[in-house]
Protein backbone atom coordinates (compact mmCIF):
# COMPACT_ATOMS: atom_id res chain seq x y z
CA UNK A 1 0.00 0.00 0.00
CA UNK A 2 0.74 3.48 -0.70
CA UNK A 3 0.57 5.87 1.86
CA UNK A 4 -1.17 8.66 1.37
CA UNK A 5 -0.78 11.01 4.28
CA UNK A 6 -0.72 14.29 2.77
CA UNK A 7 -4.48 13.47 1.21
CA UNK A 8 -5.77 12.35 4.18
CA UNK A 9 -5.13 14.95 5.91
CA UNK A 10 -6.54 17.53 3.42
CA UNK A 11 -9.72 15.39 3.53
CA UNK A 12 -10.23 15.32 7.19
CA UNK A 13 -9.54 19.06 7.12
CA UNK A 14 -12.29 19.69 4.40
CA UNK A 15 -14.52 17.69 6.80
CA UNK A 16 -14.00 19.85 9.42
CA UNK A 17 -14.71 23.03 7.80
CA UNK A 18 -17.31 22.11 5.09
CA UNK A 19 -20.64 20.68 6.02
CA UNK A 20 -20.67 18.97 2.54
CA UNK A 21 -17.22 17.27 0.90
CA UNK A 22 -17.18 15.85 -2.83
CA UNK A 23 -14.69 13.77 -3.78
CA UNK A 24 -14.31 13.76 -7.40
CA UNK A 25 -12.02 11.83 -9.71
CA UNK A 26 -11.65 9.56 -12.32
CA UNK A 27 -12.22 5.95 -12.32
CA UNK A 28 -9.98 3.92 -10.12
CA UNK A 29 -8.14 6.68 -8.53
CA UNK A 30 -8.30 5.41 -5.12
CA UNK A 31 -11.51 7.59 -3.94
CA UNK A 32 -12.89 5.00 -1.72
CA UNK A 33 -9.50 3.45 -0.80
CA UNK A 34 -8.70 7.00 0.68
CA UNK A 35 -12.15 7.00 2.42
CA UNK A 36 -11.56 3.61 3.84
CA UNK A 37 -8.95 5.16 5.18
CA UNK A 38 -9.91 7.71 6.77
CA UNK A 39 -12.46 6.11 8.18
CA UNK A 40 -10.39 3.93 10.31
CA UNK A 41 -8.62 6.91 11.73
CA UNK A 42 -11.92 8.97 13.49
CA UNK A 43 -14.05 8.01 16.26
CA UNK A 44 -17.54 9.25 14.93
CA UNK A 45 -20.56 7.05 13.80
CA UNK A 46 -20.10 6.38 10.00
CA UNK A 47 -22.94 5.53 7.58
CA UNK A 48 -21.68 4.20 4.26
CA UNK A 49 -23.66 4.00 1.02
CA UNK A 50 -22.57 2.53 -2.16
CA UNK A 51 -24.60 3.22 -4.95
CA UNK A 52 -23.22 0.91 -7.36
CA UNK A 53 -24.78 -1.87 -4.23
CA UNK A 54 -28.24 -3.10 -4.40
CA UNK A 55 -28.29 -3.14 -1.61
CA UNK A 56 -27.11 0.05 -0.47
CA UNK A 57 -29.81 1.47 -3.46
CA UNK A 58 -32.66 0.07 -2.02
CA UNK A 59 -31.89 1.33 1.28
CA UNK A 60 -31.72 4.77 -0.12
CA UNK A 61 -35.42 4.12 -2.13
CA UNK A 62 -36.90 6.38 0.31
CA UNK A 63 -33.70 9.08 0.86
CA UNK A 64 -35.51 11.45 3.42
CA UNK A 65 -36.56 8.53 6.39
CA UNK A 66 -33.08 6.66 5.64
CA UNK A 67 -31.21 9.67 5.96
CA UNK A 68 -32.61 11.75 8.58
CA UNK A 69 -31.92 10.36 11.91
CA UNK A 70 -28.01 9.82 10.88
CA UNK A 71 -25.43 11.48 12.84
CA UNK A 72 -21.73 11.71 12.67
CA UNK A 73 -20.42 10.82 9.03
CA UNK A 74 -22.53 10.01 6.14
CA UNK A 75 -20.66 8.77 3.49
CA UNK A 76 -22.80 8.16 -0.37
CA UNK A 77 -20.11 6.76 -2.87
CA UNK A 78 -21.02 6.80 -6.63
CA UNK A 79 -23.43 9.71 -5.78
CA UNK A 80 -23.96 10.57 -9.43
CA UNK A 81 -25.90 7.73 -10.32
CA UNK A 82 -28.83 9.44 -8.15
CA UNK A 83 -28.86 13.22 -8.55
CA UNK A 84 -32.06 13.24 -6.86
CA UNK A 85 -30.16 12.93 -3.69
CA UNK A 86 -28.30 16.27 -3.87
CA UNK A 87 -31.43 18.01 -2.77
CA UNK A 88 -32.17 15.66 0.48
CA UNK A 89 -28.42 16.23 1.29
CA UNK A 90 -29.00 20.13 1.20
CA UNK A 91 -32.79 20.02 3.38
CA UNK A 92 -31.13 17.66 5.43
CA UNK A 93 -27.29 19.87 6.42
CA UNK A 94 -29.54 22.61 6.65
CA UNK A 95 -30.84 21.71 10.06
CA UNK A 96 -29.91 23.51 13.12
CA UNK A 97 -28.61 21.71 14.94
CA UNK A 98 -27.36 19.69 12.23
CA UNK A 99 -26.55 16.30 13.80
CA UNK A 100 -24.69 15.09 10.35
CA UNK A 101 -21.87 15.58 7.93
CA UNK A 102 -21.84 14.26 4.56
CA UNK A 103 -19.02 12.94 2.34
CA UNK A 104 -19.86 12.05 -1.00
CA UNK A 105 -17.50 10.39 -3.60
CA UNK A 106 -18.03 10.69 -7.50
CA UNK A 107 -16.75 10.35 -11.23
CA UNK A 108 -17.13 14.11 -12.79
CA UNK A 109 -19.61 14.12 -14.58
CA UNK A 110 -21.68 17.64 -16.26
CA UNK A 111 -24.92 16.32 -14.28
CA UNK A 112 -23.24 15.41 -11.43
CA UNK A 113 -21.75 19.10 -11.07
CA UNK A 114 -24.80 20.72 -12.55
CA UNK A 115 -26.95 19.25 -10.15
CA UNK A 116 -24.48 19.77 -7.07
CA UNK A 117 -24.12 23.46 -7.86
CA UNK A 118 -28.04 24.37 -8.19
CA UNK A 119 -28.76 22.12 -4.88
CA UNK A 120 -25.59 22.51 -2.74
CA UNK A 121 -24.75 25.85 -3.67
CA UNK A 122 -22.45 27.45 -1.07
CA UNK A 123 -22.65 24.47 1.10
CA UNK A 124 -20.11 21.94 -0.47
CA UNK A 125 -16.59 22.08 -0.96
CA UNK A 126 -15.08 19.68 -4.02
CA UNK A 127 -12.00 17.86 -4.03
CA UNK A 128 -10.45 16.38 -6.83
CA UNK A 129 -8.42 13.48 -6.68
CA UNK A 130 -5.99 12.25 -8.37
CA UNK A 131 -3.49 9.05 -8.97
CA UNK A 132 -0.23 8.11 -6.93
CA UNK A 133 1.90 11.13 -7.05
CA UNK A 134 6.04 11.06 -7.01
CA UNK A 135 5.93 12.44 -3.09
CA UNK A 136 3.48 9.50 -2.37
CA UNK A 137 5.86 6.80 -4.43
CA UNK A 138 9.34 8.10 -3.94
CA UNK A 139 12.09 9.69 -5.90
CA UNK A 140 13.10 6.07 -6.61
CA UNK A 141 10.03 5.32 -8.27
CA UNK A 142 10.27 8.33 -10.63
CA UNK A 143 10.55 6.03 -13.57
CA UNK A 144 8.11 3.83 -12.94
CA UNK A 145 5.50 6.30 -12.25
CA UNK A 146 6.08 8.37 -15.34
CA UNK A 147 5.74 5.03 -17.69
CA UNK A 148 2.65 3.52 -15.92
CA UNK A 149 1.10 6.25 -14.36
CA UNK A 150 -0.52 7.02 -10.78
CA UNK A 151 -3.71 5.11 -11.23
CA UNK A 152 -3.08 2.36 -8.33
CA UNK A 153 -3.52 -0.81 -9.73
CA UNK A 154 -1.44 0.39 -12.89
CA UNK A 155 1.29 1.54 -11.13
CA UNK A 156 1.26 -1.48 -8.35
CA UNK A 157 0.96 -4.09 -11.04
CA UNK A 158 3.54 -7.34 -10.72
CA UNK A 159 4.95 -6.06 -13.78
CA UNK A 160 5.61 -4.20 -16.77
CA UNK A 161 3.35 -6.38 -18.73
CA UNK A 162 0.62 -6.61 -16.17
CA UNK A 163 0.50 -2.79 -15.56
CA UNK A 164 -0.02 -2.29 -19.75
CA UNK A 165 -2.33 -4.72 -19.49
CA UNK A 166 -4.42 -3.27 -16.70
CA UNK A 167 -4.22 0.31 -18.35
CA UNK A 168 -5.97 -0.78 -22.05
CA UNK A 169 -8.30 -2.35 -20.36
CA UNK A 170 -9.14 0.51 -18.11
CA UNK A 171 -9.48 2.37 -21.95
CA UNK A 172 -12.17 0.21 -22.97
CA UNK A 173 -14.03 -0.12 -19.73
CA UNK A 174 -13.78 3.88 -19.75
CA UNK A 175 -15.14 4.45 -23.03
CA UNK A 176 -17.90 1.48 -23.04
CA UNK A 177 -19.16 1.75 -19.68
CA UNK A 178 -17.90 4.32 -17.43
CA UNK A 179 -18.91 7.46 -20.21
CA UNK A 180 -22.47 6.29 -20.90
CA UNK A 181 -22.94 6.25 -17.04
CA UNK A 182 -21.95 9.76 -17.04
CA UNK A 183 -24.26 10.80 -19.53
CA UNK A 184 -22.14 11.17 -22.46
CA UNK A 185 -23.43 9.47 -25.09
CA UNK A 186 -20.77 8.65 -28.11
CA UNK A 187 -19.93 6.19 -29.88
CA UNK A 188 -17.07 3.85 -27.72
CA UNK A 189 -15.61 3.43 -31.35
CA UNK A 190 -15.62 6.86 -31.83
CA UNK A 191 -14.30 8.22 -28.74
CA UNK A 192 -11.90 5.66 -29.01
CA UNK A 193 -10.18 7.23 -32.27
CA UNK A 194 -10.81 10.74 -30.60
CA UNK A 195 -8.73 9.68 -27.54
CA UNK A 196 -6.00 8.09 -29.49
CA UNK A 197 -5.75 11.31 -31.96
CA UNK A 198 -5.87 13.39 -28.92
CA UNK A 199 -2.48 11.25 -27.31
CA UNK A 200 -0.64 12.20 -30.45
CA UNK A 201 -1.57 16.13 -29.62
CA UNK A 202 -0.61 15.96 -26.37
CA UNK A 203 1.32 18.81 -25.00
CA UNK A 204 0.14 20.90 -27.89
CA UNK A 205 -2.28 23.87 -28.44
CA UNK A 206 -5.30 23.09 -29.06
CA UNK A 207 -6.42 23.04 -32.88
CA UNK A 208 -10.28 22.83 -33.89
CA UNK A 209 -9.67 23.31 -36.85
CA UNK A 210 -7.26 20.60 -37.41
CA UNK A 211 -8.44 18.43 -35.67
CA UNK A 212 -12.15 18.58 -37.18
CA UNK A 213 -10.44 18.03 -40.67
CA UNK A 214 -8.20 15.09 -39.28
CA UNK A 215 -11.59 13.59 -37.45
CA UNK A 216 -13.85 14.12 -40.87
CA UNK A 217 -16.86 16.63 -38.26
CA UNK A 218 -17.49 19.97 -37.35
CA UNK A 219 -15.02 22.02 -35.16
CA UNK A 220 -17.72 22.43 -32.50
CA UNK A 221 -18.04 18.72 -32.50
CA UNK A 222 -14.34 17.60 -31.90
CA UNK A 223 -14.71 20.67 -28.97
CA UNK A 224 -17.47 19.16 -27.04
CA UNK A 225 -15.71 15.85 -26.92
CA UNK A 226 -12.31 17.55 -25.45
CA UNK A 227 -14.52 19.03 -23.24
CA UNK A 228 -16.56 15.59 -22.42
CA UNK A 229 -13.53 14.33 -21.77
CA UNK A 230 -12.00 16.67 -19.84
CA UNK A 231 -15.42 16.96 -17.67
CA UNK A 232 -14.11 12.89 -16.61
CA UNK A 233 -11.09 14.18 -15.69
CA UNK A 234 -9.05 12.40 -18.19
CA UNK A 235 -7.88 15.50 -20.08
CA UNK A 236 -6.33 18.51 -18.89
CA UNK A 237 -6.48 21.75 -20.94
CA UNK A 238 -4.34 24.11 -19.28
CA UNK A 239 -5.61 27.80 -19.99
CA UNK A 240 -3.82 30.74 -21.51
CA UNK A 241 -2.47 33.46 -19.73
CA UNK A 242 -2.84 36.84 -21.25
CA UNK A 243 -1.28 39.44 -20.53
CA UNK A 244 -1.74 43.21 -21.19
CA UNK A 245 1.89 43.70 -23.26
CA UNK A 246 2.34 44.42 -27.02
CA UNK A 247 3.33 41.30 -28.20
CA UNK A 248 0.44 38.99 -29.66
CA UNK A 249 -0.59 35.96 -27.52
CA UNK A 250 -1.93 32.27 -27.77
CA UNK A 251 -5.47 32.27 -26.83
CA UNK A 252 -6.37 28.27 -27.14
CA UNK A 253 -6.10 26.25 -24.46
CA UNK A 254 -3.15 23.30 -24.02
CA UNK A 255 -4.27 19.90 -24.26
CA UNK A 256 -2.73 17.01 -21.85
CA UNK A 257 -4.02 13.49 -21.15
CA UNK A 258 -4.25 13.31 -17.84
CA UNK A 259 -2.73 10.45 -16.51
CA UNK A 260 0.99 9.87 -18.46
CA UNK A 261 0.79 5.95 -18.26
CA UNK A 262 -3.26 5.98 -20.07
CA UNK A 263 -1.00 8.47 -22.22
CA UNK A 264 1.30 5.67 -22.90
CA UNK A 265 -1.09 3.09 -23.27
CA UNK A 266 -3.25 4.97 -25.95
CA UNK A 267 0.16 5.46 -27.95
CA UNK A 268 0.63 1.64 -27.45
CA UNK A 269 4.31 2.60 -25.59
CA UNK A 270 4.29 -0.81 -23.50
CA UNK A 271 7.96 -0.19 -21.80
CA UNK A 272 10.40 2.67 -20.85
CA UNK A 273 12.58 1.94 -23.98
CA UNK A 274 9.77 2.33 -25.81
CA UNK A 275 8.59 5.66 -24.17
CA UNK A 276 12.45 6.42 -24.66
CA UNK A 277 12.13 6.27 -28.46
CA UNK A 278 8.77 7.75 -29.12
CA UNK A 279 9.01 11.66 -30.87
CA UNK A 280 6.48 12.19 -28.33
CA UNK A 281 8.54 11.15 -24.91
CA UNK A 282 9.35 15.01 -24.25
CA UNK A 283 5.14 16.29 -24.61
CA UNK A 284 5.14 13.54 -22.02
CA UNK A 285 7.69 13.95 -19.83
CA UNK A 286 6.12 17.64 -19.81
CA UNK A 287 3.13 16.73 -19.06
CA UNK A 288 4.15 14.64 -16.27
CA UNK A 289 6.22 17.14 -14.57
CA UNK A 290 3.71 20.18 -15.19
CA UNK A 291 1.27 17.70 -12.71
CA UNK A 292 3.86 16.90 -10.34
CA UNK A 293 4.44 20.62 -9.62
CA UNK A 294 0.61 21.69 -9.56
CA UNK A 295 -0.16 19.04 -6.69
CA UNK A 296 3.14 19.95 -5.00
CA UNK A 297 1.97 23.47 -5.01
CA UNK A 298 -1.59 22.83 -4.16
CA UNK A 299 -2.58 25.10 -7.39
CA UNK A 300 -6.46 25.31 -8.19
CA UNK A 301 -7.11 25.15 -12.14
CA UNK A 302 -7.82 28.77 -11.82
CA UNK A 303 -4.18 29.33 -10.93
CA UNK A 304 -2.48 27.59 -13.10
CA UNK A 305 -1.89 28.83 -17.06
CA UNK A 306 0.71 28.59 -19.96
CA UNK A 307 2.10 31.44 -21.68
CA UNK A 308 2.76 31.70 -24.99
CA UNK A 309 3.40 34.24 -28.20
CA UNK A 310 3.07 34.39 -31.48
CA UNK A 311 6.46 35.26 -31.87
CA UNK A 312 7.54 32.68 -30.14
CA UNK A 313 8.39 32.82 -26.69
CA UNK A 314 6.49 30.82 -24.49
CA UNK A 315 6.66 29.28 -20.44
CA UNK A 316 5.42 25.58 -20.04
CA UNK A 317 3.81 26.55 -16.93
CA UNK A 318 2.69 30.12 -14.71
CA UNK A 319 1.43 29.66 -11.91
CA UNK A 320 -0.11 32.99 -9.92
CA UNK A 321 -1.41 33.63 -6.45
CA UNK A 322 -2.57 37.15 -5.52
CA UNK A 323 0.67 39.00 -6.66
CA UNK A 324 2.86 36.70 -6.36
CA UNK A 325 3.58 34.63 -9.88
CA UNK A 326 6.17 31.79 -10.26
CA UNK A 327 7.53 30.73 -13.84
CA UNK A 328 8.14 26.86 -14.77
CA UNK A 329 10.17 25.46 -17.87
CA UNK A 330 10.24 21.76 -18.48
CA UNK A 331 13.03 20.67 -20.19
CA UNK A 332 13.76 17.31 -20.22
CA UNK A 333 17.77 17.28 -20.33
CA UNK A 334 20.63 17.35 -17.54
CA UNK A 335 21.90 20.90 -18.78
CA UNK A 336 19.41 23.22 -19.33
CA UNK A 337 20.50 26.78 -20.29
CA UNK A 338 19.18 30.42 -20.76
CA UNK A 339 16.42 30.99 -23.65
CA UNK A 340 15.89 34.52 -25.19
CA UNK A 341 12.08 32.76 -24.57
CA UNK A 342 12.77 32.59 -20.70
CA UNK A 343 14.53 35.97 -20.82
CA UNK A 344 11.34 37.21 -22.52
CA UNK A 345 8.77 35.54 -20.36
CA UNK A 346 10.83 36.84 -16.71
CA UNK A 347 10.11 39.82 -18.05
CA UNK A 348 7.21 40.39 -19.77
CA UNK A 349 5.07 38.51 -16.80
CA UNK A 350 7.00 39.67 -14.34
CA UNK A 351 7.51 36.78 -12.58
CA UNK A 352 8.93 36.49 -9.26
CA UNK A 353 11.26 33.42 -9.97
CA UNK A 354 11.42 31.20 -12.77
CA UNK A 355 12.59 27.61 -12.63
CA UNK A 356 13.71 25.28 -15.33
CA UNK A 357 12.80 22.17 -14.29
CA UNK A 358 15.24 19.32 -15.83
CA UNK A 359 16.07 15.62 -15.37
CA UNK A 360 19.29 16.08 -14.06
CA UNK A 361 20.67 15.39 -10.39
CA UNK A 362 21.67 18.96 -9.38
CA UNK A 363 20.83 22.36 -8.91
CA UNK A 364 22.01 25.41 -10.24
CA UNK A 365 21.42 29.27 -11.08
CA UNK A 366 21.26 30.28 -14.88
CA UNK A 367 20.67 33.90 -13.96
CA UNK A 368 19.01 36.73 -11.78
CA UNK A 369 15.80 35.03 -10.71
CA UNK A 370 16.30 31.80 -13.41
CA UNK A 371 17.55 28.28 -11.75
CA UNK A 372 18.03 24.95 -12.90
CA UNK A 373 16.28 22.85 -10.32
CA UNK A 374 15.58 18.61 -11.03
CA UNK A 375 12.25 17.36 -10.45
CA UNK A 376 12.69 15.42 -7.49
CA UNK A 377 14.21 18.23 -5.80
CA UNK A 378 11.53 20.78 -6.48
CA UNK A 379 8.84 18.74 -5.01
CA UNK A 380 10.85 18.60 -2.16
CA UNK A 381 10.98 21.91 -1.20
CA UNK A 382 8.46 24.18 0.82
CA UNK A 383 5.58 25.85 -1.37
CA UNK A 384 6.72 28.97 -2.51
CA UNK A 385 2.96 29.70 -2.61
CA UNK A 386 2.88 30.21 1.03
CA UNK A 387 4.87 32.24 3.93
CA UNK A 388 5.64 31.82 7.19
CA UNK A 389 3.69 33.79 9.93
CA UNK A 390 5.44 33.27 13.38
CA UNK A 391 4.81 29.61 13.80
CA UNK A 392 2.14 29.19 11.55
CA UNK A 393 2.22 28.53 7.64
CA UNK A 394 -0.34 30.39 5.54
CA UNK A 395 -1.19 30.47 1.76
CA UNK A 396 -0.81 33.87 0.53
CA UNK A 397 -3.52 35.65 -1.32
CA UNK A 398 -1.88 39.18 -2.14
Amino acid sequence: MINREKELMELGGLLDRHRVVGIIGARQVGKSTLVEAYLKTIPSPVHLFDMENPDDEARLSEPMLALKGLTGLVVIDEVQRFPNLFPIIRVLVDRKPNPARFLILGSASPELLKQSSESLAGRIYYHELSGFSLEEVGVENAEKLWLRGGLPRAFLAGSSRGSFENRTGYIRTFIEKDLPQLGINVSSSTMRRFWIMLAHYHGQTWNSSELARAFGVADTTVRNYLDQLTSALVVRQLQPWHENISKRQVKSPKVYIADCGILHALLNLPGQADLEAHPKCGASWEGFAIDQIIRHLGARPEECHFWATHAGAELDLLISRGRRRYGFEIKRTTAPKVTPSMRSALKDLKLDQLDVVHAGEHTFPLAENIRAIPLHALLVEPSPLQFKIGNRTEETNS
